[in-house]
């Protein structure tokens, strides 16, 4: 599930931390890493949960509405199919994924009150106004649990609610989509060999994403001693620390990572100094390290191979 992009936000994260903190070892560093892969993973759980659990929120809205003294024609004609479709069903319903998410401790952690309100928001929508007075497909399924979830991420609860619990929701937001949306794509399911394909893998956290923390955090001195001649006119010790950590980051992959095409690597950090770091890094970024990948190339350090030509 995890992007080698998303692997470098946590590095760099990592990194900053040891900056900010002189006490993180690489030990530490390499612990709370391995948490924040996991927590990763535990996010796009906890979004499938939530969602679960506000499609749940259709069968007490078909009580209420048949339990009032005098129902309207609507109120009779309400069904909680959002929540009693097969699709839904199987990840609702599902012992072996329960299991998971009483696990994780997702129950204490998630308010019912604040999944009613997002329901009851969603409600007003014509997209599921329009759904509850059809018959249903199992495409006409996908789409409306698709639109909630377009809806969810939408919305501010929803998010202060994911984010309150993970703080990696940020970084890892568009990534969590993605496999949300496929789960959705993929219903109904059984049991929860399905989540395996979501599982970060081992040749992006472990092939590239370890070797990357290692190879940056002990050799430190040495990538500085091979950007400082780039930085003409820039005094090292006064550049933003995340833009000398990104540099150093890049660095390391163009020399240590053969497979990784330096236009990739250069491009790569560029977009992540432009979201994590100042308004002129993405500027300065980009020319240091096209400076340094000419470099590399004219002494012979460049050596890529494969998928990892330069061009």
């Amino acid at each position: 599930m995890l992007s080698r992009r998303s692997v470098r936000i946590k590095v760099m994260q990592l990194l900053y931390a040891k900056g900010s903190d002189e006490a993180l070892d690489y030990k530490g560093s390499m612990q709370r890493y391995s948490r924040m892969i996991d927590h990763s993973y535990d996010v796009f759980l906890y979004n499938l949960y939530c969602l679960v659990q506000i499609s749940k929120v259709a069968i007490q809205d078909e009580e209420k509405k048949r339990a009032k003294h005098l129902p309207s024609e609507a109120d009779k004609a309400f069904s909680a199919k959002l929540s009693e479709n097969e699709l839904i069903r199987s990840l609702r319903d599902n012992p072996s994924l329960t299991k998971v998410f009483d696990q994780k401790g997702f129950n204490a952690m998630t308010d019912r009150d604040h999944m009613v309100k997002i329901y009851n928001e969603f409600a007003k929508e014509e997209a599921y106004i329009t759904y509850l007075g059809k018959e249903c497909a199992r495409e006409d399924h996908v789409e409306i649990l698709l639109e909630l979830y377009r809806f969810c991420r939408k919305n501010e609860l929803f998010n202060e609610i994911i984010g309150d619990a993970y703080l990696n929701w940020i970084d890892d937001k568009s990534l969590v989509i993605g496999a949300v949306k496929k789960v959705i794509k993929s219903l109904p399911v059984e049991g929860t060999a399905f989540l395996k394909d979501y599982y970060p893998d081992d040749e992006t956290i472990k092939e590239y994403g370890e070797p990357l923390l290692n190879r940056t955090f002990k050799g430190d001195e040495a990538l500085l001693s091979i950007i400082k001649p780039i930085l003409t006119n820039w005094d090292h010790e006064r550049l933003a620390l995340i833009d000398m950590i990104l540099l150093k980051m890049a660095a390391c992959e163009m020399l240590e990572f053969p497979t990784i095409p330096a236009k990739v690597t250069l491009n790569e950090y560029v977009e992540v100094a432009k979201t994590y770091s100042t308004d002129k890094s993405k500027e300065f970024v980009n020319g240091v390290l096209d400076k340094l990948m000419k470099q590399l190339e004219e002494d012979g350090k460049l050596n890529k191979e494969g998928r990892g030509l330069i061009d």
